[in-house]
């Protein structure tokens, strides 16, 4: 008999084995935990699990302590403004945890939550892990050997990261990406296209304008802007547009509606592989659907807008030469990219348009994409949940690193 999530919930609090605490701060960071958790029941049933969670952790079996939308904020002065709701999480979460002490603790993205709650386990004695390395390779490089301070590993998802913690003494190990695990390695774009009704001579392009509301709002009235401009080059163009909440979707929405209702933008709730998988070139916000568009071999150009002062306080701190995946993964510009005032309408209609009108430039595109894909596929979920055990089975020994 199946139990509901629900009943599995109050079944996993009543179990007496040891509880690990993971809290995700986004879509990308839930999906994560959320395929950790399951691997780690399936050899370990009598573990616990809670903490901040989203609707991927919770079906997995985790006790959902406080909701993961509640950290889904990017940026400096972003995340000021909700400054007093997450120190209110924070104490939440902390509470929680004296009073049922957990095995480990796995921070899953949200970087900034999950080390300053990281400082606090010290006295705890509570081990912690970050799961997704924050990008202190990019930028406030210092950051790392504090961290090392706070953390008994770092599982990155990235491969040139393991090298960066290796340099300053901080345990890390590469596991792969999941995406690439989850993704099969020769996308079937003739049946993406007939799932979506979408005819084979169609020409597709997909806006991805992001998962988080301020995301969507800055990038949104762009990306249609960009879309406009385009349509008045290439009539027959489609646009399609896969949102990645109901949120984000209500607000795109109201976008199409006041800035572009002529273009008929056809809006699709989630579904967003097979979207990218069927379309012929992406417009996309920069973040982990830049990557996910990369294994769908799929050409694309990635725009980035931050609040001004954000933007203005780390474009003095940035110390690498790409902001996008692609580029970062591929270390040269394999994609055009465009971040602040340079994301125009026009520059980004121009961008896309260049991938429609060269096929060439697309396969050696393709290529690249396979090659890369090769190399972040290594059983993510596996091996993170190897380096999770090993912990848990050797709580006062240092972790090998792979």
């Amino acid at each position: 008999m199946r139990l509901s999530h629900e009943a599995c919930s109050v079944f996993g609090e009543r179990m007496s084995g040891p509880l690990i605490v993971l809290v995700a701060g986004e879509t990308s960071g839930d999906n994560l935990g959320g395929a950790l958790i399951a691997e780690l029941r399936a050899r370990r049933p009598a573990l616990r699990f809670a903490g901040i969670a989203g609707p991927k952790m919770r079906a997995a079996g985790c006790v959902a302590w406080g909701s993961a939308e509640r950290l889904a904020v990017m940026g400096i002065f972003e995340v000021l403004r909700h400054l007093r709701d997450v120190l209110r999480l924070r104490r939440e979460l902390l509470a929680r945890m004296r009073s049922d002490r957990p095995a480990l603790y796995i921070g899953i993205d949200a970087a900034e939550f999950n080390l300053s709650v990281a400082d606090k386990l010290g006295r705890l004695q509570v081990p912690a892990v970050q799961y997704v390395s924050p990008q202190v390779w990019a930028w406030r490089q210092g950051r790392a050997r504090r961290m090392a301070k706070r953390l008994r590993l770092v599982l990155c998802v990235l491969p040139f990261e393991k090298q960066f913690y290796d340099s300053v003494g901080l345990r890390a190990e590469f596991v792969g990406h999941p995406l690439a695990d989850r993704l099969p390695e020769a996308p079937d774009r003739a049946r993406a296209r007939a799932e979506l009704g979408i005819t084979p001579d169609a020409c597709v392009v997909a806006l991805l304008p992001g998962s988080r509301r301020g995301e969507v709002e800055r990038l949104g009235p762009i990306f249609l802007a960009a879309a406009l401009w385009l349509k008045a080059r290439r009539p027959d163009v489609q646009f399609v547009a896969p949102m990645a909440n109901p949120e984000v979707q209500q607000i795109f929405a109201s976008q199409c509606f006041e800035h572009a209702a002529a273009l008929g933008v056809r809006i699709v709730e989630g579904g967003a592989t097979a979207v990218l998988v069927a379309s012929n070139a992406v417009l996309v916000a920069s973040g982990t659907a830049t990557l996910e568009t990369l294994l769908c071999q799929r050409p694309m150009v990635v725009a980035y807008r931050l609040n001004p002062a954000t933007f203005w306080l780390m474009r003095r701190l940035i110390k690498v030469r790409f902001f996008s995946q692609p580029n970062l993964l591929a270390d040269h510009p394999l994609v055009p990219e465009f971040l602040q005032d340079a994301a125009t309408p026009e520059a980004l209609g121009q961008a896309v348009l260049a991938w429609l009108d060269d096929p060439v430039r697309v396969g050696v595109f393709e290529s690249e994409c396979r090659a890369i894909h090769a190399s972040l596929r290594r059983g993510a979920t596996d091996r993170a949940a190897d380096a999770v055990l090993a912990i848990l089975d050797q709580p006062g020994q240092p972790l090998r690193s792979a």
